[in-house]
């Protein structure tokens, strides 16, 4: 998900200064990898930080949020640190004024071309004729080819796992997308728990459970009895408006809970006789 440019100046995020989702992401990598160093891993972090510094996605959260998410699901597929580094700054090329020639100097020449080949790979090379064709590799030594794929998915998956900020049109494009091409392709690279979440969240998106909007509505119509049968269309229709401008499940309970507690005492002011002004 492209960030949002940022404004303002900015300032240099030190490693130390990181917050608690990069110590797990730390951790993660040592599991894995007990012998590697994982200072890279903190620099590239403060990098993606300095670079992606004032952007904001959707959601409203700072774009290095979606970073370190990518990066997490890369370290949980055991790939190694220069994966690790080059998913922390996948996006700092595309989406930043970041030099590429910066990210060679501080990381090295793999982390950069493998940075670089995110950015311009397209997941649907790897599906051709309605089947996926995968390099040979592993997770302990990836190819540059299935630790491109695997950041991609990853970045895919973080994003479906945020889909819900997305205008509605775009959440259909996406899923589908990602039924018919990430789905199998991340299957046919050997990362079932990826295709298995990326096929669950595309499913929810394209066949929302029935339930999404039927209890609220069905509550909505209670409210609407407890007032004045001249008043229950007009507010009916005003509480389903706004209803549908919360994107998710939890927003819509909130919100129907606030009308279902305010509607006796909006039943009661309907009900009261204007007051005349005396002549």
């Amino acid at each position: 998900m492209k960030a949002r440019r940022r404004s303002g100046s900015r300032r240099v995020v030190r490693a130390g200064t990181a917050p608690s989702s990069l110590d797990g992401l730390l951790a993660a990598v040592r599991a894995h990898h007990p012998e590697s160093d994982t200072a890279p891993v903190e620099r590239a972090y403060a990098e993606a930080a300095f670079w992606h510094e004032g952007q904001r996605r959707r959601s409203g959260d700072a774009y290095v949020t979606h970073c370190l998410a990518v990066a997490a699901i890369v370290a949980d597929l055991r790939l190694p640190p220069h994966v690790v580094c080059a998913a922390l700054l996948h996006d700092v090329l595309d989406d930043t004024a970041c030099p590429p020639q910066r990210i060679a100097d501080q990381f090295g020449p793999e982390v950069a071309d493998l940075i670089a080949a995110v950015g311009a790979a397209e997941v649907s090379w790897y599906w051709q004729d309605g089947k996926a064709t995968m390099p040979a590799s592993d997770a302990a030594d990836p190819s540059p080819a299935m630790a491109v794929l695997a950041v991609r998915l990853a970045d895919r998956l973080h994003n479906m796992r945020t889909i819900t900020f997305l205008a509605r049109a775009r959440q259909l494009l996406k899923a589908r997308e990602t039924l018919e091409v990430f789905v199998p392709v991340a299957s046919a690279a050997g990362l079932e728990t990826v295709g298995r979440e990326l096929r669950d969240l595309a499913s929810a998106v394209l066949r929302p459970a029935p339930s999404s909007y039927a209890v609220t509505g069905r509550l909505l119509t209670a409210c609407a009895l407890l007032l004045p049968a001249g008043q229950r269309a007009r507010w009916q229709e005003e509480w389903s408006a706004d209803l549908a401008t919360h994107a998710t499940r939890h927003a819509r309970t909130r919100f129907t809970l606030r009308v279902l507690l305010g509607t006796p005492r909006l039943s009661m002011m309907l009900r009261r006789p204007l007051r005349q002004e005396p002549r």
